[in-house]
């Protein structure tokens, strides 16, 4: 898979790319990470400005359509001009509060595609323009606003890269990780066994797995309850609403 991003802040990326889990993933191509700057198909050749005041008046300053949509085609174009297939997947993303609330369940679905290019707006936003005709969906992290659009982009980098078969050292791990099966995650114990007058829980030491199995999946049902219980219906539910609690462990 592909990940292309789309910013005029290159300089935002290199660490967390470089570091953990990514940086590992790329080192063995099991993803591709491009960072592009945006500035570098600004129509203005002097300052390589890519903003500029809002018809109609108000404050900040709108990135221009130019810049993205040159952008995307270049960025496009390489990328079929080396691929086998003239009708290889690319999906383009804009990184905005007012697009579909990013979930596990969108970081599963991208992990699909051939390849994803993250556009970053900043500023007081993007042309109207870029979002009408030029990406195919719009993300937003949370129901809050950030400067731009680089932390969500790396957001989504992390979430799709870890899914991506032979990221992460254990394949399993992410089997009982927090929404993998709309359920949170239940608690982990490690040594010391005791800690501050805190025990580890007897079960746990008993080498009983299925005991342990169960004991976890109660737990997380149990969090789950508590923490979300927005999450529970879905559980319960499933997409046909017939499923129990029972027939849904997996």
């Amino acid at each position: 898979m592909r990940i292309d991003v789309v910013t005029i802040f290159p300089e935002m990326f290199p660490a967390i790319l470089g570091s953990s889990i990514l940086k590992r993933a790329i080192a063995s191509q099991k993803v591709i990470v491009k960072v592009h700057d945006l500035r570098h198909w600004s129509p203005d050749k002097k300052h390589f400005k890519v903003d500029d005041r809002p018809y109609g008046g108000g404050p900040g300053m709108v990135m221009r359509p130019e810049p993205f949509f040159d952008a995307v085609k270049a960025i496009t174009r390489s990328r079929r001009s080396k691929s086998s297939s003239s009708q290889s997947r690319v999906r383009v993303i804009l990184m905005t509060p007012q697009g579909e609330k990013f979930t596990q369940k969108t970081a599963r679905r991208l992990a699909q595609e051939e390849q994803v290019v993250l556009l970053c707006g900043h500023y007081g936003g993007v042309d109207e323009r870029v979002r009408e005709t030029l990406v195919d969906e719009e993300i937003s992290v949370g129901d809050y606003v950030l400067t731009g659009g680089e932390l969500p982009a790396l957001v989504i980098v992390d979430a799709v890269a870890r899914l991506i078969p032979g990221v992460l050292g254990d394949e399993t791990s992410k089997d009982d990780e927090s929404f993998s099966k709309s359920l949170l995650e239940y608690p982990h114990y490690t040594r010391p066994r005791e800690f501050r007058g805190m025990k580890v829980p007897e079960l746990l030491l008993s080498g009983d797995a299925r005991a342990i199995a169960a004991w976890r999946q109660t737990s997380a049902w149990e969090r789950t309850r508590r923490r979300r219980p927005d999450l529970v219906k879905a559980y319960l539910g499933g997409s046909n609403g017939k499923q129990s609690r029972k027939n849904r462990v997996d």
